[in-house]
């Protein structure tokens, strides 16, 4: 099968970018005014509601103290946010000097930070993250720090990469004939090309980070019950699985629906900076 026939469409390219950015505005709203769509409190226990089946009046059901799963859901928006952007947040913080001093010195102090990156990366970042949560201890705080954490080793050897990669090109060598110093070369070339992809892959980290930050509350290292975070949530329900499978299915179904609205998000914008859309 040729290449040519493997080519998605622009039109169906910018649709499924339309509505995975319409479900981000709908999560973003959710997490700044979760009152436009619920007026349910998500803590509230009726226990003659328990293990109620999705309908009209529940339209996710109810949990086993007779919570509503939809107001957990949309409040945990919220929390599940957060922990993404500022673990991203984090890693990039902790990657781009990481990376940029890798990237632009050379000698021993380039190789040393490559070697520290490659040996960072080797390690997988969940068992980066749940060291660093072993050590100390859960909750809301930890759990961003070691999401972060466990991702800027893959941030970093981009972000060195992308800087070696323009560094060598032509429009630098360029600038250098011209005679342009090495700080203007930096500020107005290098940074600028070097930087754009990542806008690219923070995008699509923030759904990998809601992900395993999900994945480390599923294993109890993150938001305590009865928190509404989506994977507090997973955790909670599993034990019910078998009898009420609307407790496990919806608040994994936000969380995968997160993940492949921001990985479309990104792949749009970086079909846009190749020129492609």
């Amino acid at each position: 099968m040729s290449d040519a026939s493997l080519r998605i469409p622009g039109r169906a390219v910018r649709w499924s970018a339309l509505l995975a950015a319409s479900f981000l505005v709908f999560l973003l709203l959710a997490a700044v005014l979760p009152r436009l769509f619920t007026a349910n409190d998500p803590l509230a226990s009726v226990p003659e509601a328990a293990f109620h089946a999705p309908g009209w009046e529940y339209w996710f059901g109810t949990d086993q103290s007779g919570r509503d799963i939809f107001s957990r859901v949309i409040y945990g928006v919220r929390q599940s946010l957060t922990i993404g952007l500022l673990a991203v947040a984090l890693a990039m913080s902790i990657a781009l000097p990481l990376g940029l001093a890798a990237g632009l010195t050379g000698g021993w102090l380039a190789r040393g930070i490559g070697w520290v990156i490659e040996v960072l990366f080797a390690f997988p970042a969940m068992v980066l993250a749940l060291l660093f949560v072993a050590i100390f201890g859960g909750g809301i705080g930890p759990l961003i720090i070691a999401t972060g954490l466990g991702t800027s080793p893959g941030y970093a050897r981009m972000v060195r990469g992308q800087v070696l990669s323009v560094r060598n090109s032509g429009y630098i060598e360029a600038a250098r004939a011209l005679g342009h110093p090495p700080s203007r070369i930096i500020r107005r070339q290098l940074l600028p090309n070097a930087m754009r992809p990542l806008v690219v892959v923070a995008t699509m980290g923030i759904g990998q980070t809601v992900v395993w930050s999900s994945a480390l509350s599923f294993l109890g290292l993150g938001a305590k019950p009865p928190a509404p975070e989506w994977g507090t949530m997973l955790s909670v329900g599993q034990d019910f699985i078998a009898n009420a499978w609307w407790l496990t299915f919806f608040p994994g179904l936000f969380i995968v629906l997160t993940t492949l609205s921001t990985t479309v998000v990104g792949r749009f914008l970086q079909r846009r900076l190749e020129g492609r859309v």
